[in-house]
């Protein structure tokens, strides 16, 4: 079987099992994160169709990472994942899916759904098959340990990478999956960060103005609203297909968890990148 190995395992996050497993918890422990551990519900979704999570390193946005994961915890265990990323190294496809294989983490194996990564692309022309997108990525590699902490190896994903993020595109995407997962006991997760590198006043006022888009399940806002206040959030479209997907999925509710900023981690407010998780739920 081919296996996709992790390129920043010992960077982001810890590299070895017991490191990294120590690492989330602490994450969930921190005084920025939910301050306790998650208790995963035996037992199907029940609300919970999409999230928004950071994608920085964990020493970084894990606290604020860990509020999403802990919500989705408590809401039960999914069979099937889809996680979008942006493409960070300009690498590969437009818009590129993995469709065979697993991915490999300190915490173990997780494989892909061929099955459910085919239906995708039958539903839409412009998503490629394309490893190379993926190789280098860390969007969507990050995401993975959270997963595997919460469930272990009882869940199948598809990652989808994005270096096409325009609105026409990210709908289409998210509408393709929408399609997929329909009836299926899964989750859509978009992969992003906020405001990069501004003062901390100026990434609040951008950041609240697409965290409030999102939260009223409105792509079109969230899309004008990156252009028109230049909000340097790097995964707009994964974030604009996760509501696209959510929204036909059954979503009617979109939730701000935690929002902080690099500053409110490391006390260096001149130049911060902002992190929310988002839940999107029935």
């Amino acid at each position: 079987m081919k296996v996709r190995h992790p390129a920043y395992a010992g960077t982001f996050y810890e590299g070895s099992v017991q490191s990294l497993k120590a690492q989330i918890e602490a994450c969930f422990t921190h005084s920025l994160g939910p301050k306790t551990l998650p208790k995963v519900l035996d037992d199907k979704l029940k609300r919970t169709v999409g999230l928004i999570c950071p994608h920085a390193g964990y020493m970084f946005s894990g606290p604020v990472a860990a509020h999403g994961y802990y919500q989705l915890a408590l809401d039960g265990k999914p069979d099937l994942i889809v996680v979008f990323g942006p493409n960070h190294t300009g690498s590969g496809s437009g818009l590129a899916i993995m469709r065979e294989g697993a991915w490999r983490t300190p915490l173990g194996e997780v494989e892909i759904d061929t099955a459910i990564a085919d239906r995708i692309m039958r539903e839409s022309s412009l998503i490629d098959v394309d490893d190379v997108a993926h190789v280098r990525e860390h969007s969507i590699e990050v995401q993975l340990p959270w997963l595997q902490y919460l469930y272990g190896s009882g869940f199948r994903f598809v990652p989808i990478c994005f270096l096409m993020q325009d609105l026409q595109s990210s709908r289409e995407v998210g509408m393709a999956v929408a399609k997929a997962l329909r009836d299926k006991n899964a989750l859509v997760i978009a992969s992003t960060d906020l405001t990069h590198y501004e003062p901390q006043k100026a990434a609040e006022r951008k950041d609240k103005a697409a965290i409030e888009a999102a939260s009223k399940l409105d792509e079109k806002r969230l899309y004008s609203t990156v252009e028109s206040l230049q909000v340097s959030m790097c995964g707009y479209g994964p974030a604009i297909a996760v509501i696209t997907a959510a929204k036909e999925l059954g979503a009617k509710n979109g939730s701000l968890l935690c929002y902080k900023t690099s500053g409110d981690i490391v006390g260096d407010y001149s130049a911060v990148v902002g992190y929310a998780s988002m839940i999107f739920t029935k």
